[in-house]
């Protein structure tokens, strides 16, 4: 189960790179994931938690702006699955598999980027305009972090 939980919070990773800490960083802090006394344990520091906010939501906002780049640019790409990687491990260390948790986390992102790409070009397409299509991505990302972390508790 605690490999299936990594898996989906890399594929929100993968939707919304900064958005998959930001929902651990809140568990962790409000005690749903218990990483306190493992390599995660700064994960649960109310900086962290504010730090990782903070990066969300500025990625809610620049994600909107025209000039955003392509999620599937080698830097976007890469920084996606370092983040799936990153919290599928932290997901992974609560049951003491963290390096199962960072290949699942990982695996996940990719699926997250790849099929988050596909699907918001789609949405846009039905649209007639990328906004609403992002927006909609925003939302499956946010509330799909933080079931998946409340899962784990």
């Amino acid at each position: 189960m605690l490999y299936i939980l990594a898996l989906l919070i890399g594929v929100v990773a993968g939707l919304r790179a900064m958005t998959a800490p930001a929902a651990v960083a809140w568990g962790a802090c409000l005690g749903w994931l218990p990483v306190a006394g493992t390599w995660a344990g700064f994960m649960g520091h109310w900086i962290t938690v504010g730090i990782f906010t903070i990066l969300a939501l500025a990625e809610l906002v620049t994600d909107q702006l025209p000039s955003t780049p392509s999620r599937k640019v080698p830097q976007q790409f890469g920084a996606r699955i370092v983040m799936g990687a990153f919290t599928g491990a932290v997901i992974g260390a609560t049951g003491g598999a963290t390096i199962g948790g960072l290949i699942a986390g990982a695996i996940g992102a990719v699926i997250g980027t790849l099929g988050g790409a596909e699907l918001r070009k789609r949405l846009a397409i039905a649209f007639g305009k990328d906004l609403p299509a992002a927006l909609i991505e925003d939302a499956v990302a946010i509330i799909g972090g933080l079931l998946i972390v409340a899962a784990v508790a």
